[in-house]
């Protein structure tokens, strides 16, 4: 009977938990057999190559994925895994986990080790520091734990694992951290990946729509596999009794920041109750238009996004059809912002003329010129005068019921997205620039008014070429 379940946990990964930690992986806990069986399958058959779980705390998922790691190499000693947590301690007791119990040494004929399941896997002799040893018979190192603080020179991974990225709420709420968080995955662990069946398992809370596990669902999009529970289910049960019970979580939350509980046990990002827009509708066939309106605003400081958006207007509805949203230098937006308003078949154009709007208008309608020999687009610089903060709040009624998203545009221009939905209502924003534009576009569309329009050259040359008179709105 025991060799027959030593067999079947080299093959299932949820028999190898249930084997070697019975208490933890018993029958009654049917949520972590779901777990395991799903990660089993994305390993195995799936061809995404990310993996998101949000669990509650105390759920064993950071313990399940030691247990996946060690597994793995029972399986095939010659893969290299990488894991990252929010500090150097607790990623090395990862690594010390997995390491302990691969070298577990059998004291007891009675009693199950590792060595029993998967007999030829074992440390190599003098490589068995905590966060970075190799495995008998392999030519390269096998694991290293690191942190966004350490390092990762000179490894190579087939398997990336982030665990606990995010420390306390604290993190959660400031942007410059989960910046950090993102600009450390995609610069260093993505990059130490190889092979084309690589694999990446991010195991948190959700603290935030911008945190790591909220980047890479945008990022990635259908790459992305997600295993979302929360500790109470939506026919207000327990996940699981056994671990969590209704009344240890009364308890446990009772003197909890609301916000904070959600976050932790329920899997609801922290800014969610208090962003500015939910969802917005998506438009998949445009309306007749006979005209296309940008606005754009330039990036005042060089932490700032420049927002070039192009769409029409139907019916007092705006939808977006392209955009531009982006960081780099001015040399470069300018040239990026004449391209969308020709191949946008732009008629007008409304940039706003603050802190160098002008000059930016001005080089705009040159490269159109000199690029394109295009005067199609009547470009105008704009003064704007009103509290930006004021303005953002009085048009977020309008704005989320009035402007339509281009189909998949989370995937299409993720910053943006990011920016838009994660903008809150109260509290320090570190950007505005996307919602500030969507502002602009609520002025323009909103109010009904005859308004004239000079074709005139932003150039300074004082020749007006066209005169037109329409009904804004």
């Amino acid at each position: 009977m025991q060799r027959i379940r030593r067999m079947m946990a080299r093959k299932s990964f949820i028999e190898y938990c249930r084997l070697v930690y019975p208490n933890h992986y018993n029958e009654s806990r049917k949520y972590l057999t779901e777990i395991c069986d799903r990660i089993q399958a994305f390993m195995e058959q799936n061809e995404k190559h990310f993996l998101v779980i949000n669990l509650p705390p105390r759920h064993y998922k950071s313990f399940t994925a030691t247990c996946l790691v060690e597994w793995l190499f029972g399986r095939n000693p010659e893969i290299a895994v990488m894991t990252g947590s929010y500090n150097e301690i607790l990623s090395t007791s990862f690594a010390r986990k997995v390491r302990d119990t691969i070298s577990e040494k059998k004291s007891d004929n009675s009693r199950l080790v590792y060595s029993d399941i998967f007999p030829k896997t074992r440390i190599k002799r003098g490589q068995a520091s905590a966060s970075l040893w190799a495995l008998d018979g392999s030519s390269k190192n096998n694991y290293l734990a690191t942190s966004p603080t350490g390092t990762a020179t000179g490894f190579g991974a087939n398997i990336v694992i982030i665990d606990d990225i995010i420390k306390n709420a604290e993190e959660a709420y400031n942007e410059i951290t989960l910046d950090k968080h993102w600009a450390w995955f995609t610069n260093t662990m993505i990059q130490r990946l190889e092979g084309n069946d690589w694999k990446v398992i991010v195991i948190m809370t959700r603290w935030a729509l911008g945190d790591l596990a909220g980047r890479i669902v945008s990022a990635y999009g259908n790459d992305v596999e997600v295993i979302t529970m929360k500790a109470v289910q939506d026919d207000d049960s327990m996940l699981c009794d056994e671990i969590l019970s209704r009344h240890d979580y009364e308890i446990k939350t009772r003197e909890m920041n609301q916000d904070i509980v959600e976050a932790n046990y329920n899997q609801k990002p922290i800014d969610v109750g208090g962003r500015l827009y939910s969802e917005f509708k998506e438009w998949e066939t445009l309306p007749p238009h006979s005209e296309v309106i940008n606005f754009t605003d330039t990036a005042d400081t060089g932490t700032d996004f420049l927002c070039s958006i192009n769409g029409i207007i139907y019916e007092n509805e705006f939808y977006i059809t392209n955009l531009v949203f982006t960081d780099a230098a001015m040399e470069t937006t300018e040239n990026q912002v004449a391209d969308l308003l020709f191949s946008g078949e732009t008629t007008t154009a409304q940039i706003e003329s603050n802190n160098g709007g002008r000059g930016f208008a001005r080089n705009v309608e040159r490269i159109l010129q000199e690029k394109y020999s295009s005067n199609h687009c009547n470009i105008r610089a704009v003064p704007q005068t009103h509290n930006k903060e004021s303005r953002i709040l009085a048009s977020s009624a309008w704005v989320q019921n009035h402007i339509y998203m281009p189909f998949g545009w989370r995937q299409r221009f993720p910053e943006f997205y990011r920016q838009v939905m994660t903008y809150q209502k109260k509290g320090k924003n570190a950007h505005d620039d996307a919602v500030d534009v969507l502002a602009s576009i609520y002025e323009y569309v909103s109010e009904p008014r005859e308004v004239e329009l000079l074709d005139k050259s932003v150039l300074g040359s004082g020749r007006t070429r066209r005169r037109n008179h329409y009904w804004k709105g």
